[in-house]
């Protein structure tokens, strides 16, 4: 018997069983949709999106609104919406209403979601023969692509994730088929690591720090995908290959020869899928792991700014045509997803799930299809431009403080005209004082102080409290386990697609003049965690939690 989602929190109320559609759906309520649209941008997803009751802005310091105010230097984690976004959202919510009184809720949101797909396909000139299965976050994604490797391999694949030290938090646990959280999008309550009925299997974990040196990539990262694709099919069980492009630090493992070496030895007995969700990648990049039939998980709310959480799960012809005679479906996995989300051509797949719209998750995406839409609007020679200088600019910053140290970034760009991307976008430093790296606790101190106005708690001069009281995000903390070593956490400067968007100007001296504005603020937080870090060790502690370390 199917359990009833927990309240408004998943974007759906609860509902009584004369309002349940004849099919096992359920029919929603026109007035969910004129529910506050800053209660509906961070409804229908899990805890993460909860906001604090006296700050209002989620763990990771982002607001449901727009928060002009806060630069934001945080696109590896998340962006506060911006105004353009929350605008679309408006519109989109209106628009909805306004075809809902003439059909159904369900019929009208199903039309739409068909029609984001579109619109993602033609921002990311992908072709038709490519389906999209829209999710509330990478990480409900990630449990996507379990599935349908499943339906795919035609057993419960050994999932090997590369990259396992970065990447998100949950990825330990969707990859084994188990819970991410106490409870799912759509409302239903479960045991936080318990097993997804049906879906519960094994993962190997690779992961791509170099436990021998100081903070950098291992060189044999190859070597161990090889071994742990051969050791999971010595076993005889197929295999769910999640390689890494990009990770939190900026990383992309396997190479391609490594990807070619495995499609030789073992044809057939392994899928892959893209952790893409940093989406900091090529449009051609993207093209050509699909057209190796990988599946490509991406969000909308990492690199193109989007609020947290938008999720998808990009399929490639060649493996949907394989879900036409699904079987059974995992009994666990019908909370993760409505009929919505799947694409309308897969109708047997569509048809054993509720219709059970996400209006969260939905205008989620309407925000980040603004984003991403006004992204590639900008001419592909400027966008290059903007983030080479932009990265050169931190680059040259990082070095020049005494108070940060920058993460070597390794990327395979070979073989693969990478565009904007061949350039890094994220850059990852640890925090020193007296030359020494800062503890765990002081380096997620700054990055919390970082968000706060700390006028008040600088005594210096007015220039100096000035810089301290300007609120900004940067990455959030990255822990890092070094065998014989402390734990070590870093930080992490973005470069987003709004800060290349916004500089944009068909006047060649005014784009230049808004990169430099760019550039200057971000020396001026640079300058705001020298500040902090001056201080007495500690002393930087508001209390306002961290997830992710």
């Amino acid at each position: 018997m199917r359990r009833e989602p927990f309240g408004m929190s998943a974007g759906a109320s609860r509902l009584s069983d004369t309002e349940r559609a004849s099919d096992g759906g359920s029919r929603y309520r026109l007035r969910d949709l004129f529910t506050p649209l800053d209660t509906l941008l961070v409804s229908g997803g899990d805890q993460r999106l909860a906001l604090d009751p006296k700050d209002r802005v989620n763990a990771y310091g982002c607001a449901p609104s727009p928060a002009p105010d806060v630069w934001n230097f945080a696109s590896s984690t998340a962006s506060s919406i911006s105004q353009a976004a929350y605008d679309r959202a408006a519109l989109a919510r209106e628009e909805l209403v306004h075809k809902s009184l003439f059909d159904e809720v369900e019929i009208a949101f199903d039309r739409r979601c068909e029609d984001m797909r579109h619109e993602l396909r033609g921002h990311l000139q992908l072709p038709p023969r490519v389906d999209i299965v829209f999710s509330p976050s990478g990480t409900d994604s990630q449990l996507h692509a379990l599935f349908l490797a499943r339906a795919a391999l035609g057993a419960l694949p050994v999932t090997i994730v590369v990259g396992a030290d970065q990447t998100g938090s949950g990825t330990a646990l969707t990859a084994r088929g188990r819970h991410f959280s106490a409870m799912t999008a759509s409302g239903f309550v479960v045991r936080k690591d318990g097993a997804v009925a049906g879906l519960a299997g094994e993962s190997i974990a690779v992961p791509l720090l170099d436990p021998a040196s100081d903070i950098a990539m291992r060189p044999d990262a190859d070597a161990a995908v090889l071994r742990a694709v051969e050791t999971a099919i010595a076993q005889g069980a197929p295999v769910l290959l999640q390689i890494m492009d990009s990770s939190k630090l900026g990383w992309r493992a396997p190479s391609a020869a490594c990807l070619d070496e495995i499609a030789r030895r073992r044809p057939g007995k392994v899928q892959i899928v893209v952790d893409a969700c940093q989406a900091r990648l090529g449009r051609r990049r993207l093209r050509s792991y699909l057209d190796r039939g990988y599946m490509v998980l991406i969000t909308g709310s990492k690199f193109f700014g989007g609020p947290a959480f938008s999720g998808a799960l990009l399929v490639p012809k060649g493996l949907s045509r394989s879900l036409v005679h699904v079987g059974e479906i995992a009994p666990g996995f019908f909370d993760y997803a409505g009929r919505s989300d799947w694409p309308t051509a897969w109708t047997t797949l569509r048809s054993r799930f509720e219709r059970r719209p996400n209006f969260g998750q939905w205008l989620r995406w309407e925000a980040a299809l603004a984003e991403i839409g006004s992204y590639y609007a900008v001419p592909g020679v400027f966008r290059a431009k903007a983030v080479a200088e932009l990265a050169a600019g931190i680059n040259n910053m990082i070095a020049l403080s005494p108070s940060l140290r920058a993460v070597p970034t390794a990327c395979d760009k070979a073989g693969v005209d990478d565009e904007e991307f061949a350039h890094t976008t994220i850059f990852p430093f640890a925090l020193l004082r007296d030359g020494e790296p800062v503890s765990i606790a002081d380096t997620s101190a700054v990055h919390r102080a970082l968000a706060r106005d700390m006028n008040d708690d600088i005594n210096d001069s007015a220039a100096a409290r000035q810089i301290a009281a300007q609120r900004c995000l940067v990455g959030q903390p990255v822990r890092l386990e070094r065998p014989d070593h402390a734990p070590q956490a870093v930080l992490r400067l973005c470069v987003g697609a709004r800060l290349v968007t916004e500089a944009w100007s068909a006047d060649e001296a005014q784009a230049r003049r808004n990169l430099q504005h760019v550039l200057d603020q971000i020396a001026h937080v640079v300058v705001k965690i020298e500040l902090l870090l001056d201080r007495a060790a500690g002393a930087v502690s508001p209390d306002m939690p961290v997830l992710g370390i």
